[in-house]
């Protein structure tokens, strides 16, 4: 189907185009530029790019073996991978980002392994300065800034995180109803004294892992051009940068991941699970989330750091190379007219395609490509049904930043359990667009308004990314 008689199309059904539409569409299989590869099992996101040389993909081998396997309580034989807790979420990286993908809420019974709940209580900017310069948030007193619902023999998990589901019926314009579920969150038994007042609670989802280098090189230039925060050209998307504490230079710069865009690189990233998820320090990140109210320097720690500089680095060495898997089906009519849809309805106004890596003398693998990972970097609002109510640093609580799409399609082959969206509520590709609100709200008016076929043609070529 042509971009014209697409347009008009939808024009004689009534559906409004956004005032931008001019989106490249992807001409390749190569998702993730030369390092992209050929994995579509369960494996699909645990290779390493396809371009590293054979000397690096050892490096990615130590990596994975410390990103796998199971630290422990200190002291132990295996002193490379001690020093866990006391408090923790899980004991392995892996165990969050199962099979180096996303994670999902826990079922009945099931602890809530892949799925944490930050904290936060309100701050005063001017009292709270400090901290909100260098944490983005105020931690809640004597819990911190996470949930740990784990812990070592001989300490007390903080509490327990009690999930439970409301249902959400939408009705789409040609009488389609789609049952969404709704999460509410409950903090009960706590070990360490009353919640506080005011408590701020995010439930966060381990997200996939695959072409983070990629994004990393992205050049930040290019990622502010995209940024619009008061929308002057009119498209009803206003995209910003999120502005974080880098711990290694001291100093402010542009935010690129997690889900509100508060860690400025890879390597920060990292060292924030390992001190937040599994209570490991390292150099960068010298303290965990333990309080002194919890007491925890009464148990053995794996020497100071206990993730080792080297360690850290083959780990961060790891998740910068863990490589993008090739579209699929990329010949297919429904996909091709998907991808119009995707473009013409104005998902792409977020979820930009194509981006240029730039140059990084020590990573030719992730140098000069040109990368397809639907998204801007950039926050956005997505309304008040996905809002936390939780600011971190310029992001507000209503504010996520725009998740890659790319390998999405393979998310339930490698997980079948894994959910879409920060907290895993969607279930399905449909009812996480359905879910959206905010900037992306006249889209998913549009969406609603699609054919059965429209619909499917559009989910078609999201499972094709």
């Amino acid at each position: 189907m042509s971009r014209t008689r697409l347009i008009t199309g939808l024009l004689v059904l009534g559906i409004s185009l956004p005032v931008h539409a001019d989106f490249p569409l992807q001409d390749t299989p190569n998702t993730g530029g030369d390092g992209t590869v050929e994995q579509f099992d369960t494996n699909a996101y645990s290779l390493p790019q396809g371009n590293l040389s054979m000397t690096k993909r050892l490096d990615f081998s130590v990596g994975n073996s410390f990103f796998r396997n199971p630290w422990v309580e200190a002291p132990a034989s295996t002193t490379a991978r001690d020093g866990l807790g006391p408090l923790f979420n899980t004991n392995s990286c892996q165990g969050c980002h199962i099979k180096d993908g996303r994670g999902h809420p826990p079922g009945v019974d099931e602890p809530p392994v892949s799925l944490f709940l930050r904290l936060a209580v309100p701050a005063d900017p001017e009292k709270d300065a400090d901290i909100l310069l260098t944490h983005g948030f105020k931690p809640a007193p004597v819990y911190g800034s996470q949930l740990q619902t784990a812990a070592l023999p001989g300490a007390k998990p903080e509490a327990d995180m009690v999930l439970t589901w409301n249902k959400v019926t939408k009705t789409l314009a040609d009488g389609t109803k789609v049952e969404l579920r709704e999460p509410v969150y409950r903090i009960e038994n706590p070990n360490y004294g009353p919640l506080p007042n005011g408590l701020l609670i995010s439930p966060r989802v381990a997200p996939p892992m695959i072409g983070m280098g990629l994004l990393e090189a992205i050049p930040i230039a290019d990622i502010e051009a995209l940024a619009d925060p008061e929308d002057n050209d009119g498209d009803s998307i206003s995209g910003k940068l999120n502005q974080v504490w880098d711990l290694a230079t001291n100093q402010t710069l542009p935010g690129r991941f997690g889900w509100k865009a508060a860690e400025p690189n890879v390597h920060q990233q990292s060292m924030g699970a390992f001190a937040g998820d599994m209570g490991l320090t390292s150099s960068l990140k010298p303290t965990t989330d333990c309080t002194p109210e919890q007491k925890c320097d009464r148990f053995s720690d794996g020497g100071l750091p206990e993730v080792s500089d080297k360690i850290a680095n083959f780990v961060s060495f790891y998740a910068k190379s863990l490589a993008v898997p090739a579209r699929r089906n990329m010949e297919s009519p429904s996909v091709q007219q998907g991808a119009q849809l995707f473009n013409e309805t104005g998902c792409a106004g977020c979820h930009t395609p194509r981006h240029i890596t730039g140059t990084d003398p020590e990573r030719p693998d992730l140098s000069n490509q040109t990368i397809w990972p639907y998204t801007d970097m950039l926050l956005h609002d997505m309304g008040p049904a996905l809002a936390d109510g939780r600011d971190e640093f310029l992001a507000n609580g209503n504010e996520w930043r725009t998740q890659p799409l790319w390998g999405i399609g393979l998310a339930q082959t490698v997980n079948p359990q894994a959910g879409f969206l920060h907290d895993g509520r969607a279930r399905t590709l449909e009812e996480a667009i359905l879910w959206h609100g905010g900037e992306a709200a006249p889209a998913v008016a549009r969406f609603s308004e699609f054919s059965a076929e429209h619909r499917q043609a559009l989910i078609d070529f999201l499972n094709s990314l």
